[in-house]
């Protein structure tokens, strides 16, 4: 293993009490066979290597010395560290957003979307966008009591919560965290409003409380259906729900009367585009009522996680693929003007963009978006005010 010092270029920090993670690149062998070992350790993984994370001050890259021998590597496995967090509710003036607060239950996904605009977030924890971003989670335990303190403020004017807009907050290891759960409990006991996007099936295990807070107007929740096909889904978010198992839970939701939307997000040129049509065809067959689209987006470390990603699975269409890709944000690989972000720019964003709009519009998809009630919020009582009503 060679370590290069260079100001652009890091190496990922290990968290505490956390297992190494083998070299994410395959060695090559002086014939020209790349190992497999390597490859079959990261099965159900999204991203193909592990590169050092951004703000680090060393890269560390893997050359063979020939003297490379088979090694049977353990699957790399999840490690979730649990966080303390100082504050939930994270508050944003995007003019090109519905929403100007969210929260994340989680740091990281272990969906593993090779896509994912997150992954750049990892670097901030001096970890890699890559593979640790899959495998090195962080469960913010303390979230509900946190959201409990802060709506409880003084001052706090009730306004639609968006949970999903970073990483999953139904990502598996909430089948054992239970955060996300927690968070909705709060959100319940002070009728908040909240706005909820998944790729994830488990979302179905709360309709006992998603149900009652839809009944008063307080709770919608988006679906991000990417493909149909489960085999590119398969390759492409490893770890999140089947296509089919999330327009399962479409309908699920739907029929427990709680207002249901399909994202198709993201559109990827060439590889999923086509399926525009057929999405919003079976998501409005299972019950949405609204629809939206995201054009992919590459930003920072991204960039090149997608282009390994594409270089394994469609190499033939890796020039194709990344060329469109510049087409709709002005010629790079990602354009981060409010306004364009989200659907890009010219010739082939205006042709998704009236594709998808006669789609939606033939099946009678809402471009306008529910709203949902302020006006039934009860704030919390404080730790003082408790002790004040037993007095």
């Amino acid at each position: 293993m060679a370590t290069v010092a260079k100001k652009t270029l890091k190496a990922p920090l290990l968290c505490a009490g956390s297992p190494p993670l083998p070299v994410a690149t395959s060695p090559r062998r002086a014939d020209g066979d790349s190992e497999q070992p390597l490859a079959a350790a990261r099965r159900g993984r999204g991203a193909l290597t592990n590169a050092s994370g951004r703000f680090e001050p060393e890269i560390r890259i893997p050359e063979s010395d020939g003297w490379d021998l088979p090694e049977e590597l353990p699957p790399l496995r999840t490690a979730v560290t649990q966080e303390r967090a100082k504050t939930i509710i994270t508050r944003n003036d995007s003019p090109d957003i519905s929403f100007d607060r969210s929260i994340n239950p989680y740091r990281g996904c272990e969906h593993g979307c090779a896509y994912c605009y997150a992954r750049p977030t990892h670097a901030y924890l001096g970890l890699s966008a890559g593979l640790d971003f899959e495998t090195r989670l962080f469960s913010k335990t303390n979230a509900a009591a946190l959201l409990e303190r802060e709506l409880s403020a003084p001052g706090y004017q009730p306004k639609t919560i968006a949970i999903g807009t970073n990483t999953d907050p139904y990502q598996p290891i909430e089948r054992i965290e239970k955060v996300m759960r927690q968070v909705l409990e709060v959100l319940s006991r002070a009728n908040h409003p909240v706005g909820i996007v998944t790729k994830s099936a488990l979302i179905a295990r709360d309709i006992d409380i998603l149900a009652p807070m839809a009944e008063k107007g307080l709770a919608k929740v988006a679906l991000s259906v990417t493909t149909l096909d489960p085999v590119l889904a398969r390759k492409l978010e490893p770890r999140a729900s089947s296509p089919a198992r999330r327009l399962d839970a479409m309908r699920r939701l739907a029929e427990a009367g709680i207002p249901t939307a399909v994202m198709v997000a993201p559109i990827i040129p060439s590889i999923n585009d086509a399926e525009i049509e057929a999405i919003l065809d079976r998501a409005q067959a299972a019950g949405a009522r609204e629809a939206g689209y995201v054009m992919l987006r590459l930003p920072l470390e991204v960039r090149d996680i997608f282009a390994e990603w594409l270089m394994t699975h469609y190499p033939g269409k890796l020039r194709h693929v990344l060329s469109l890709v510049r087409s709709v944000r002005d010629g790079k690989m990602y354009d981060s003007t409010f306004g364009k972000r989200m659907t890009g720019s010219g010739p082939y964003a205006w042709m998704i963009g009236r594709r998808f709009e006669a789609a939606a519009a033939r099946l009678g998809l809402s471009k306008s978006r529910i709203p949902l009630r302020c006006d039934l919020f009860a704030r919390p009582a404080r730790q003082g005010e408790q002790l004040q009503l037993l007095l």
